[in-house]
């Protein structure tokens, strides 16, 4: 897949740390560092600005080992860029921990997915078939 892409960072391109990786690291395009208090959210933003073909989205998703051992996540996880969007890709942060927690130029901040996806052409129905399920959900198809 091919994608537009405009670097206003001053970093290098998004690149895939492996062969098999999903994701591409986004980087804080920032002048200063950015301290985070604990429950405290911002928005950071990258240097980048995107065209993504029509029927794909980019997904900012949290860096699991800043989720894990600093706390600090995506918050309208997964975000979504939508390929008719034209501006600065931006991630909201959130310190879930109770440590301030320092954002500085050029760290690794989130990662970056793009996927598929169709738009849904919806049928008004009277019901819907049914399922062995049926309506239950929130846990109830048992805990393990």
């Amino acid at each position: 897949m091919k994608v537009n892409l405009i670097n206003r960072s001053g970093f290098d391109l998004p690149h895939y740390e492996t062969s098999l990786s999903a994701g591409v690291d986004l980087k804080a395009h920032i002048d200063e560092p950015i301290h985070l208090e604990s429950l405290e959210r911002c928005l950071v933003k990258t240097g980048l600005f995107l065209e993504l073909p029509a029927g794909v989205e980019a997904q900012v998703r949290p860096r699991s080992g800043l989720a894990l051992k600093k706390g600090i996540t995506v918050l309208n996880s997964p975000g979504t860029i939508d390929a008719d969007y034209r501006g600065e890709v931006g991630v909201i942060l959130i310190n879930l921990s109770k440590d301030t927690f320092s954002i500085q130029p050029g760290d690794r901040i989130a990662q970056l997915v793009f996927a598929t996806h169709e738009q849904a052409d919806f049928q008004v129905v009277e019901s819907l078939s049914e399922t062995q399920r049926g309506a239950g959900g929130f846990g109830s198809t048992g805990e393990k």
